[in-house]
């Protein structure tokens, strides 16, 4: 039997890449209250249709938004699905974000029933072992608690943008989804990451310490990575799969898909060992 094999997401030894001022092309003041006044459009739209509810991952884009709608006193709830798998900094950052905006976060939980018989069914770590049972762990810890924290909406409202991944190419600001189910709003659906990065900036938006260590996208811990100079945004996201599926199915129905990248599976690479940085 050979070492066991564990996932080590220590930061890469390179500088600060998301909240790097110099990174980023400077955005003009009118620029961003331009944008900021149309994402705000997007939120009154989905009040329009509402109840609503806008459900954060605490990522960059969540907190623009989280802002937005603390800073102008929305009546949109929002919620967070704690999967038990998250990474200890952004449960620091949902600290700081309670102690900025008021504890106006609800934290959902998946079902301990339905994560024990997981668990049994597939191992603690089984969701790397195909793409099915990377998607049956997250219809558990993501899915089913969503399905819940939605019940009775007919808005929900999410901090996607079209520029993060090919799964997401074609976003709109505004999406019907299926019979009975809410309307989803994306108000930074058309923004660049340099506005979203300028947005945290000038209005002092805390954000997510693993995003200044190249984690420019941020789920649960042991399906993240950071990124290399050059890769996709969302790259670090369950990175052993192809980037087709490489969504967890709370915003894209899953794709057939190889449970390994190619580059990962000729090189022998079992993926809970991280990708080494480009030369």
């Amino acid at each position: 039997m050979g070492a066991s094999l564990t996932a080590d997401f220590s930061p890469l030894p390179k500088p600060a890449l998301q909240a790097d001022a110099g990174r980023w092309p400077q955005v003009p003041a009118e620029v961003l209250r331009v944008r900021s006044q149309s994402a705000l459009a997007v939120l009154f739209q989905a009040l329009d249709a509402g109840p609503a509810a806008f459900s954060t991952s605490l990522g960059a884009e969540d907190m623009v938004l989280l802002d937005l709608i603390r800073g102008h006193d929305l009546d949109i709830a929002v919620f967070t699905l704690d999967t038990g798998r998250l990474h200890e900094e952004t449960y620091r950052l949902l600290q700081r974000a309670g102690a900025r905006y008021g504890r106006c976060i609800e934290v959902l939980m998946p079902d301990p029933q339905a994560v024990r018989e997981l668990v049994a069914a597939q191992g603690i770590n089984g969701f790397y072992e195909s793409v099915s049972q990377r998607q049956a762990c997250c219809a558990v810890r993501k899915l089913q608690p969503l399905k819940k924290a939605l019940s009775g909406r007919r808005a929900w409202v999410t901090g996607q943008r079209a520029a993060q991944s090919v799964t997401r190419s074609g976003l709109l600001a505004r999406e019907p989804q299926g019979p009975g189910e809410p309307v989803k709003f994306n108000p930074l659906h058309d923004w660049s990451e340099a506005e979203v990065w300028a947005y945290l900036r000038a209005h002092q938006v805390p954000w997510n310490e693993l995003h200044d260590r190249f984690f420019p996208s941020i789920g649960c811990a042991p399906c993240t990575r950071p990124v290399t100079l050059g890769e996709d945004i969302r790259a670090g996201r369950w990175w052993w799969e192809s980037a087709q599926t490489r969504e967890c199915g709370l915003h894209a129905p899953p794709a057939a898909a190889p449970a390994l990248r190619p580059a990962a599976a000729q090189a022998g690479q079992h993926p809970s060992q991280p990708l080494q940085p480009n030369p």
